[in-house]
């Protein structure tokens, strides 16, 4: 028999206002008090992923937040992902499996189908759990996108669970964006929503009273409390966009890092292990502007479009600066596609990324990468070639990559290689996302570069840490409890 599990959605009066973050706090919390948590978002859009331990993949997010009520992620957790590729095609992933590759347009009349293997997902879920938390994506004001909706009103309308908005008030007019949205949604729909939460405040939470007061009178809608600005969320995973305000510069940093940007970056949050190390400086270097000249690492972070970001590289005149970078002695790290972008040539015969098509590489390895239809999704774990020292994380590809240097690969997983390595040792590539969050992987790897010991820093116990420490924030700023008396009672 199913479990009589209690919903609650958390939807947004836009993108990036703090629905994820919200709700993996609120996982934590409701774990705490011994409550079987589990997270869950119909629809997601991200190039920043996670692979499940049975080998699908679900957003980033999710895994966090999965991370948050003690339990392994599944990819019921998010069992539609929308990985851009370019400005109008994304890569479909259902149930962690690619479904096809598809243009905005097209996948407007195909998400209609997808609406039913949503709700199988969700059941799932509510059968293991007390407590469902839902994030949506987006706004439900998006008018111009209801028709077939999955992801926030149209899948609240389905599965019949109440609804929380949630506003940013830091980026302004977060009055305009409630109302405005009470405004949009249909008599029902504003019924749906129980309440509000207003996020990222800064200063003086009693100077919004006024604010609180206008929007609760005007909407009818519960007001849930005001969540003070949290600085520590930069030690959290990110999801969305890169918020460069947390690459801070080091004055005293024994190692600098930098990372060129490309447009179709993917999972740069296992850059953070790196940027929050003490003594580490790591620089996320935007279109337009050079690689520093003065660092001791470069870092080719992945791609979802390898074959486009590579181009975008050799435009932005990156190449350049790169072989300068390793003319002055300095070393070159390349993860997943940016491995690839390290060899002679990639080989699209399938066109898998658009056009069949062979390109040459960067050439700083002796490897080639045939691109293959066949997607690689795998938790893997193994040692470090060079120290012996354990890494842990997944691998999240397309594409084979074989060649001379490959015979000196960076790593070993499960008794096979992965990676390689150029004669001189300067520059390194493998297809493993997550390596850096081991702490003794990532203590020596930092020590050949600043020829010295560790920093002592423990990457994944501040995760755990900033997880509490956020759940408490939650706890003290929110009407929890009035929220989860909003939270429906399921079949």
């Amino acid at each position: 028999m199913a479990t009589r599990a209690r919903v609650l959605m958390f939807q947004g009066t836009g993108s990036d206002v703090g629905k994820s973050v919200i709700v993996a706090g609120l996982c934590r919390a409701f774990a705490r008090r011994g409550l079987a948590v589990r997270p869950f978002k119909p629809q997601n859009m991200s190039n920043n992923a996670a692979v499940t331990p049975d080998g699908g993949e679900i957003g980033r997010a999710q895994a966090l937040q999965a991370l948050a009520c003690g339990v392994p992620p599944s990819v019921d957790m998010n069992p539609v992902l929308l990985k851009p590729e370019s400005d109008e095609r994304a890569q479909i992933v259902v149930r962690g499996e690619v479904l096809r590759h598809a243009e905005a347009r097209a996948y407007q009349t195909l998400k209609t189908t997808l609406l039913p293997l949503v709700l199988e997902s969700f059941e799932r879920l509510k059968a293991q759990a007390e407590l469902v938390l839902v994030e949506g994506a987006g706004s439900p004001a998006e008018m111009n996108l209801r028709d077939g909706d999955i992801a926030n009103m149209g899948f609240a309308e389905a599965a019949d669970v109440p609804v929380v908005l949630v506003g940013d008030i830091d980026r302004g007019g977060v009055i305009a964006a409630m109302i405005g949205t009470w405004e949009l949604l249909p008599a029902a729909e504003r019924r749906r929503i129980r309440g509000t939460v207003i996020n990222k405040f800064r200063g003086d939470v009693g100077l919004f009273d006024g604010g609180r007061k206008i929007i609760a009178d005007r909407t009818g809608w519960t007001d849930c409390g005001v969540v003070p600005f949290f600085h520590d969320l930069r030690l959290l995973p990110s999801e969305d966009g890169i918020d460069l305000s947390y690459y801070r510069r080091k004055s005293a940093a024994a190692v600098r890092i930098a990372v060129p940007i490309f447009p179709r970056i993917s999972n740069f949050d296992e850059l953070d292990p790196l940027r929050e190390e003490p003594d580490v400086e790591v620089s996320m270097i935007e279109p337009g502007r050079a690689l520093p000249g003065d660092v001791d690492l470069v870092i080719l972070p992945g791609s979802k479009s390898t074959i486009a970001d590579l181009r975008f590289f050799r435009e932005m005149g990156w190449h350049v600066d790169l072989q300068g970078h390793l003319r002055r002695g300095g070393y070159v790290v390349g993860i997943c596609g940016g491995y690839q972008m390290l060899g002679r040539a990639i080989e699209d015969r399938e066109g898998i990324e658009g056009a069949a098509e062979r390109v040459d590489g960067l050439g700083l390895l002796d490897i080639e990468t045939l691109l293959t239809a066949k997607k690689v999704l795998l938790p893997v774990s193994g040692t470090d070639t060079t120290t012996g020292e354990r890494i842990h994380g997944f691998e999240m590809h397309v594409g084979r990559t074989e060649g001379p240097d490959c015979e000196r690969p960076w790593l070993r997983l499960a008794g096979r290689a992965d990676g390689a390595t150029s004669r001189d040792g300067r520059v390194r590539g493998c297809y493993v996302h997550g390596l850096f969050a081991a702490d003794g992987f990532r203590s020596a790897f930092l020590a050949s570069l600043r020829m010295r010991g560790s920093s002592g820093f423990g990457y994944e116990s501040r995760v755990a840490a900033s997880l509490d420490a956020w759940a408490n924030h939650l706890e003290e700023h929110l009407e929890i409890e009035r929220m989860i008396g909003f939270a429906r009672l399921g079949a």
